[in-house]
């Protein structure tokens, strides 16, 4: 069968662990360039005392809500007609962490006496004495002494939930802890939003904040955040939308809520963006050699570069053909002499480009940041680049797009480049599709269409539309299936026989996707038949073997495929694109999966010779055209779909779009936008 007919998809939502990844020495380094960015944040934040100008019309909860804020900021005590109650003074929250590790040694380890006391306060209270070392690196050398005051901070250890902190805090507080307990309406406040940051959002509208709140049990869920606000938990903010409706009335605006780490992230974000459209690119060659650049690349590859040429920030969308696009911006860039760097979000994707340029000029993402990878930094601390070129942008956060548009020195320029129909990133905020919508610099849409059947097909998913394509050499392969059980024994015997023998690709280039790891068909049930089948054995080292295929992921939301090549004492040792990677015993764990299968997630940013896209009956509620889109784009030259979901996935491609994020981005960058004072 050579014409996807309705192929659909599985059923647990993917967690969302896309493939971007980085070598353990550039996490590390990764997050110092954080942390001195976390530092400049902070600066920024300190010159920022005036009031917020908008919504000074408001009344009701809004107006409450914004002169919270201000007192908040002005070192004030909040009003008593918004606070009736001041809230009981404890210890300062102590700033988010990481919910998992981002080095392959893992996070510095507390004081042996610090993990004591915090074990002590857990065995009062009923709770695993295995959270005393999560919980004493979460809340820090305090940590005990927090929980016995506020038992619901718990929540603040990774993968605790409010119904685990809840049973802590009535067997800790006895009857003293209930659902209207304001120490546990701050902490959900802050739990509702840190689970809202890797699905995306940098805030959340007030509504849906107090709506969350309620179903959580918390009976008055507007004071719970005016006590957030008060205690400095979380910020709110009056953003303007839209335009007064006549003279005498009021400006719209919309009340949202979000953690002060991802604010400052998503403003400076808008501060370095600004900057960069608002300043001429440095004169760093002739018009005329720009111009004779253009005239020697052909179709949009010339728009690009005449777009480059005189513009500080560019956007340029396409899909794998369209990379040979900003190739060659990037050739044309070192043939007159520029620094001028590409960055993408994993290795792999950096070997993929690598091959479409001439020299060198290709990091990825981490490595730049980090200085372990690229041209370095300038005596003033900027990255020594003319331009750069960052890839499969729909993966930038705001958290690395600040760190990005703050490293850049005044006169680069930067081109963000990629498909804007793939999965967003996992992490907070939408950058690459807020500037598409804002409208304001160049955008250069690809004339250059993936070709071939698979081409057509992915072509026509992104605009909601699932094609019938003739397949003449098998490009494209419709597997149906009835249950869980035979979707797994077709998926490797595609993988093990029918593609090897068929279309001549070696399991081993071979790419299994499935929605999520659980459940009858996830990653985790694949990846043991696959094992089974392909690499047999005794799981000698937590479950992995030589020859094993894993993905490996050295920070939160990123995932880098390797195999393993041994173990030893130190640790298992991977090969990760040619590199070698050592992840200590107690981290394996938390950081490797077998990666005969993976997510859509996980494979963004990654492209295979084949892949085998997986639909069970139980995925309908998964399926989306962009968990779709990323899917079935992943392979070059042969996709198989194990088919079993009716006419799911043809209405999840007409009908089901991304999800929707709350972000600020567009109402920050707005003004900073030439003609926005006119």
């Amino acid at each position: 069968m050579s014409t996807p007919e309705t192929p659909e998809e599985p059923r647990s939502a993917d967690d969302g662990t896309p493939a971007e990844g980085a070598q353990v020495s550039e996490a590390e380094a990764e997050l110092a360039a954080q942390r001195l960015e976390r530092e400049r944040i902070e600066r920024r934040k300190a010159e920022r005392q005036g009031p917020i100008e908008a919504g000074t019309k408001l009344s009701g909860t809004a107006a409450e809500l914004l002169a919270a804020v201000r007192a908040v900021e002005s070192g004030e005590k909040p009003p008593a007609t918004v606070f009736e109650e001041r809230p009981a003074p404890r210890r300062p929250a102590p700033e988010p962490v990481r919910r998992a590790p981002v080095v392959a040694e893992g996070p510095a380890a507390p004081a042996e006496g610090t993990v004591d006391g915090v074990r002590e306060v857990l065995t009062r209270g009923g709770a695993p004495a295995s959270l005393a070392g999560p919980a004493a690196a979460a809340l820090g050398e305090g940590a005990a002494e927090l929980l016995r005051e506020d038992p619901w901070q718990l929540l603040r250890v990774p993968g605790v939930r409010p119904e685990q902190a809840d049973g802590f805090a009535r067997a800790l507080l006895a009857g003293e802890a209930g659902p209207g307990d304001e120490r546990r309406g701050r902490a959900l406040t802050v739990w509702l939003l840190e689970q809202a940051a890797p699905a995306g959002h940098t805030v959340l509208e007030m509504s849906a904040l107090t709506e969350a709140l309620g179903r959580q049990g918390v009976p008055e869920p507007e004071d719970a955040v005016r006590n957030a606000i008060a205690e400095g938990d979380v910020l709110v903010f009056q953003d303007a939308i839209g335009e007064p409706a006549g003279e005498d009335e009021e400006q719209p605006v919309r009340v949202v809520v979000g953690l002060e780490r991802c604010a400052l992230a998503e403003e400076s974000l808008a501060d370095g963006l600004a900057r960069l459209i608002n300043s001429a690119p440095k004169q760093d060659g002739a018009a005329e050699d720009w111009e004779r650049a253009a005239a020697a690349a052909e179709g949009s590859a010339a728009d690009l570069i005449r777009a480059a040429s005189g513009h500080g920030l560019v956007l340029h969308t396409g899909g794998e053909a369209a990379l040979a696009e900003p190739a060659a911006l990037l050739d044309a860039a070192h043939g007159m002499g520029l620094r001028a760097w590409a960055a993408t979000h994993s290795p792999v994707g950096r070997e993929r480009f690598a091959s479409r340029v001439d020299g060198p000029g290709v990091a990825t993402v981490a490595g730049l940041l980090s200085g372990t990878e690229g041209p370095g930094r300038d005596p003033e601390g900027a990255l020594a680049v003319d331009l750069l070129v960052v890839l499969d942008a729909p993966q930038l956060d705001v958290e690395t797009g600040a760190l990005l548009t703050e490293s850049l020195p005044d006169g680069a320029r930067l081109v963000l480049s990629g498909d804007p129909a793939v999965l967003w990133s996992v992490g907070p905020g939408r950058v690459f599709a807020d500037l598409l919508a804002v409208r304001a610099c160049p955008q250069v849409a690809s004339r250059r269409p993936d070709p071939g059947p698979l081409g057509e097909l992915v072509s026509g998913v992104g605009v909601g539309e699932l094609l019938q394509v003739e397949a003449p050499e098998k490009e494209v392969v419709i597997v149906p299936v009835r249950d869980a059980g035979e979707a797994v024994h077709r998926t490797v015997q595609l993988v093990a026989d029918s593609v090897p023998r068929a279309i001549g690709v070696p399991a081993e280039e071979t790419q299994v996707i499935t929605p999520g790891h659980g459940g009858a068909v996830g990653t985790r049930v694949l990846n043991a038949a696959l094992k089974e089948r392909l690499n047999p054995g005794p799981g000698r080292f937590a479950g992995f073997d030589p020859g094993d295929r894993v993905a490996y992921s050295p920070a939160p939301g990123r995932s880098l495929p390797g195999r393993v090549a041994g173990a030893d004492g130190e640790g298992l040792r991977l090969d990760c694109g040619g590199e070698e990677v050592v992840v200590p015993r107690d981290r394996v764990e938390q950081t490797v999966r077998h990666g005969w299968a993976l997510t859509a997630h996980q494979a963004v940013g990654a492209r295979w010779p084949a892949a085998v896209v997986v639909l069970p009956g139980d995925a309908v509620p998964a399926l989306s055209r962009p968990w779709i889109y990323t899917a079935f784009s992943r392979a070059d030259r042969h996709l198989s779909v194990v088919h079993g979901v009716d006419q799911a996935l043809q209405r999840a491609v007409a009908e089901v779009p991304a999800k929707p994020r709350t972000t600020r981005l567009p109402v920050l960058l707005a003004p900073q936008l030439p003609g926005a004072a006119e």
